[in-house]
């Protein structure tokens, strides 16, 4: 596939996984119904499909809540041109986030640590991003100048909002834009999107919608009205493409997703264009 036509100068993917199950074992994956990303993904992998589809630079993302995977993903990214970015994981709920901050950046590939990430979807305390040390845990992110970022489902944004306005000098990127309902009512998430885009410092992904969708029986129409309130919210300059690769494979494939997108955004000019696929995450992430 040749780069996609409105980014000549290559894409930038925010958002995608790579795992090794003997050394760090996934166990959300589940075997059945998850069949198609029960394997392993390494930056091969990666290569082979992103590089042909156009794509120049990656951000690789934690995929468990495990600093020794992040120092794994570290390590690769050193060995690697295309990885640009590695959002990690450290313990955002107890004292000593800037130490560990700090050995990161000390390991190889250090230098490519670039954001944080929790997952917070997970969390089945109700007040878990209301809560005080949480937001002194994402506060010592923002002071080791990384971004943080959000990976939440649609009931969490209220308490998002909440967060990101109590802490202007921290940058958010809301991960998959937060999980809309695709197959349900989105008056609420739209809302409540809205609210989240008025607040300077948050940014946001277009990634991980179709396993938001129906599986096996998504069309790129089903997106299309999270995609538009996006753009209309949140606009270009800070919205970012991400993949969601290997997670995507449950849905669909990695170069049908940049091509689903690329119909989605037909009707963005080629400033807007750029921005989505490359700009944006260039400048937030500061790779």
């Amino acid at each position: 596939m040749e780069p996609w036509r409105n980014a000549p100068e290559g894409i930038i993917d925010a958002h995608h996984h790579l795992w090794n199950r003997r050394r760090h074992p996934q166990p959300w994956i589940d075997p059945v119904s998850m069949a198609a990303i029960d394997a392993d993904f390494g930056p091969e992998d990666l290569a082979a499909l992103a590089e042909p589809a156009g794509v120049r630079g990656t951000v690789v993302v934690q995929s468990i809540r495990s600093e020794p995977e992040t120092v794994d993903l570290l390590g690769t990214a050193a060995r690697s041109e295309l990885i640009r970015g590695v959002v990690g994981w450290v313990d955002i709920a107890t004292a000593g986030v800037a130490d560990r901050i700090h050995r990161l950046r000390a390991a190889p590939g250090g230098g490519k640590l670039v954001g944080v990430r929790h997952l917070a979807q997970d969390e089945p305390d109700p007040a878990f991003l209301r809560r005080a040390d949480i937001r002194d845990g994402i506060a010592a992110v923002a002071d080791a100048g990384l971004v943080f970022d959000l990976v939440i489902r649609h009931h969490q944004l209220p308490a998002a909002i909440e967060l990101v306005a109590s802490l202007p000098q921290a940058s958010f990127v809301l991960d998959h834009l937060g999980k809309p309902p695709l197959t349900g009512d989105l008056r609420g998430w739209a809302g409540h999107l809205r609210t989240l885009a008025q607040l300077p410092n948050v940014s946001a992904k277009v990634s991980g919608l179709v396993t938001e969708a129906n599986w096996s029986s998504w069309r790129p129409a089903d997106l299309a009205p999270a995609v538009s309130h996006a753009l209309d919210t949140f606009g270009p300059g800070r919205l970012m493409f991400g993949s969601d690769w290997p997670v995507c494979l449950l849905a669909t494939g990695y170069q049908e997703w940049i091509r689903v997108l690329g119909e989605l955004l037909a009707g963005a000019d080629e400033q807007q264009l750029a921005q989505i696929w490359r700009q944006t995450a260039r400048r937030v992430y500061r790779i």
